[in-house]
């Protein structure tokens, strides 16, 4: 398996060159210029956000990002969960950060850009 900072990011220059080469889109329409699926998208949007770069009102832009509030914070509540718990797999992290799935992919590719991240074979993240 790919390093998880490496799969983050090159899932958000796919996005980062959609949007360049087409301007602003809604979510659906990225989704399908790219052929990420929901959780990619998401955690791709979580690095870009975390790099500043990307916008969203009704679509995404690149634009310096107004989504710092929203997914910092829950980057912030799954650093915690992995602070506390070590190794954990997505549906714990899910239950005891008390976000949803869209929010926890966010946040893991948040924390993926500041390559805070790890996941071992048996899909459980970790702090590194």
């Amino acid at each position: 398996m790919k390093n998880i900072t490496t799969f983050f990011g090159e899932n958000a220059g796919k996005i980062w060159r959609t949007l360049d080469e087409h301007g602003p889109l809604y979510e659906d329409e990225i989704v399908t210029l790219t052929e990420l699926n929901d959780r990619d998208f998401h955690g791709a949007i979580g690095w870009l956000a975390r790099e500043g770069k990307v916008h969203k009102d009704d679509r995404y832009a690149l634009d310096r990002t107004n989504l710092t509030p929203w997914i910092g914070a829950n980057a912030g509540k799954v650093w915690k969960v992995l602070d506390i718990w070590g190794a954990v797999d997505f549906p714990t992290i899910k239950r005891l950060a008390g976000i949803s799935e869209e929010d926890v992919h966010a946040a893991l590719g948040w924390l993926a850009c500041e390559d805070k991240i790890r996941v071992d074979d048996c899909q459980r993240y970790a702090l590194k």
